[in-house]
């Protein structure tokens, strides 16, 4: 891998991703004829992938003062409802004007960087900001999560204008890469886990790519780097960190499989939707 995103070293890269893929989303919604458009996000238009970024942009702005001022935050309303949750924030905007809504989350998007920028070594590792659906989160992840946001959405709305082939670019998608697993973790179905006993492996290629197992068990999702990825029962080999990315948050069906075919249908069907 050629940084790992999550240490204080690679501020200044991390960073320079979430403004590289928010100049490419502010691209696509400065168009005015693109407002309208639907995206691969069911039932979201450009516009609401607009107000998503404001809900949690500003979300994130919120939580930020409650730790910062020291102040107990809501209770965490768990993943299960994330889905939901984000749709009823994403088409709440959907009354303000499309020129209200832009300005909105560009300003929200500045205060929020200007946090980000400011992080000390300490603070990237240490001060807590409490997730609306994960709780307590370290600092280093949010940055992380506006890549997600702002790369994913920009290839949801390149979708709905018919580039239905592309990619993340490889940096992105790199920096997001050791997070699908934490993502995959906390998104177990535990009704399709049931009685699942499975290990199988993951190969991406590529300077931000590497090896690792998986393991299935109890509902539980556990995975350690490897370079013996023999007595696996399946694999799953990605040949961009795009395609492991995409498909973490379902929007394709990505890798070449090997295996147990029992196994990988498994694995196909064994995160709930986020």
């Amino acid at each position: 891998m050629a940084i790992n995103p999550m240490v204080y070293s690679s501020k200044d890269e991390v960073l320079d991703v979430v403004r590289t893929e928010r100049a490419r989303f502010y691209r696509v919604i400065d168009d005015p004829k693109n407002w309208n458009v639907d995206s691969r996000c069911e039932g979201w238009e450009v516009r609401d992938l607009v107000g998503h970024m404001i809900d949690v942009t500003e979300g994130y702005l919120a939580r930020w003062d409650i730790a910062q001022k020291g102040e107990p935050p809501p209770a965490a309303l768990g993943w299960q409802v994330m889905a939901s949750e984000l749709n009823k924030g994403a088409l709440s905007f959907r009354s303000l004007s499309r020129d209200e809504a832009i300005a909105r989350l560009k300003a929200a998007s500045d205060r929020l960087m200007a946090h980000f920028e400011k992080l000390s070594e300490d603070e990237w590792n240490n001060f807590m900001v409490a997730h609306v659906f994960s709780g307590p989160t370290p600092s280093f992840c949010y940055p992380a999560f506006q890549i997600m946001d702002y790369g994913v959405h920009t290839w949801d709305m390149h979708w709905g204008l018919g580039e239905k082939n592309a990619k993340l670019d490889e940096r992105t998608a790199g920096v997001l890469l050791p997070y699908m697993f934490i993502i995959w973790q906390y998104s177990v179905d535990q009704e399709a886990a049931k009685g699942v006993d499975i290990t199988y492996g993951i190969k991406v290629d590529g300077e931000w790519g590497g090896q690792w197992k998986i393991t299935v068990k109890d509902g539980q999702f556990s995975y350690e780097s490897t370079d013996d990825l023999s007595g696996v029962q399946a694999v799953f080999h990605y040949r961009h960190p795009s395609d492991m990315v995409l498909t973490t948050y379902q929007r394709v069906e990505g890798g070449e499989t090997s295996g147990d075919p029992a196994v990988i249908d498994k694995i196909r069907h064994l995160f709930f939707h986020i």
